[in-house]
């Protein structure tokens, strides 16, 4: 099972870029797994729905407003992930939206199966390189759940 962890972010926008800071501190670990791909989205584009088409399972790791207090995070799993991307639509930096996304594979037959959204409440999205002192906070635990949502996924495959 192949599966792609997807960074999002601007990490020119302090919090914004949490995800990327999640996929970086991830690196060490996961970099050179063969069955896991890690990328950085950066602010989204179409040219994502081709590796979010190629993965069996897919974990997105972004910044969301999930109404939490800074640094709180939700790991979002297949309809409930979907759920949340369908009824958030929000303003945002991205190019395109994961929404976007979504639709474009749904519309190709490739959404894949086991998919999750790690959703970090930001705090602070302003110029600035490093996310606020409450968003860093939550990076190792979202780091640990994402090893163990592949754990798990790869344990039932």
């Amino acid at each position: 099972m192949k599966t792609l962890v997807l960074g999002i972010g601007n990490t020119l926008l302090t919090d914004e870029g949490i995800g990327i800071h999640v996929l970086r501190a991830l690196e060490p670990e996961l970099a050179n797994r063969p069955d896991v791909t890690l990328l950085d989205g950066g602010t989204l584009s179409f040219t994502l729905a081709g590796p979010i088409e190629e993965a069996d399972a897919l974990i997105v790791v972004d910044a969301a407003n999930i109404k939490s207090r800074p640094g709180g995070w939700a790991l979002l799993e297949g309809t409930e992930m979907d759920a949340f991307l369908v009824g958030n639509r929000k303003a945002s930096v991205h190019e395109v939206g994961l929404t976007d996304l979504r639709a474009i594979a749904i519309l190709a037959g490739h959404w894949p199966e086991r998919r999750a959204m790690l959703a970090i409440q930001p705090q602070t999205i302003d110029w600035g390189e490093t996310p606020t002192p409450a968003v860093a906070a939550a990076i190792p635990p979202a780091c640990a759940a994402i090893r163990d949502l592949i754990r798990e996924w790869h344990d039932v495959a």
